[in-house]
């Protein structure tokens, strides 16, 4: 169980705040995805390098996800970021209902691996899959989609 509060009011169904990754997972990361210098391939192979050294690294498995060299490669990383997530909002008082929102930076990670899931899921043809996840992100965040999504 986490430290994290959730809220409940009579104004909504409580919402959930993912606590900050580690520090160094953020900051391999920022310098995977900052340098201007490496090649597409470079970039991903970096991403991936962060994410074997933080597996639970959610905000990792979307950035591997955008920079897949196919829409499968890109489907199942997002897919991973997509689970992995839901366990860690489990692991923080989620129980399957309540907001979880672009808003909050900390949550962003699995947002654009459901996100990016869904957008891989249509372009391999599972259109009822990238349904479900287009449905989910608006019960999750009712502002769906945010205008500063990256």
């Amino acid at each position: 169980m986490s430290d994290q509060p959730i809220s409940l009011s009579p104004s909504g169904p409580p919402e959930t705040v993912l606590a900050p990754e580690p520090e160094e997972a953020r900051s391999l990361l920022a310098a995977a995805l900052g340098s201007d210098t490496m090649l597409p391939d470079e970039r991903r192979t970096a991403v991936a390098a962060v994410v074997a050294r933080f597996p639970r690294f959610l905000d990792g498995w979307a950035r591997l996800g955008q920079l897949g060299r196919d829409d499968v490669e890109a489907y199942a990383a997002f897919r991973v970021g997509y689970h992995r997530g839901l366990d860690t909002l489990r692991q923080n008082g989620w129980r399957g209902t309540g907001y979880v929102r672009w808003q909050h930076e900390t949550n962003r990670g699995f947002l654009r691996s459901l996100h990016g899931l869904e957008r891989a899921a249509a372009r391999i043809g599972e259109d009822d899959e990238a349904e479900r996840c287009a449905l989910f992100l608006r019960q999750l965040d009712p502002a769906w989609p945010p205008p500063d999504l990256d």
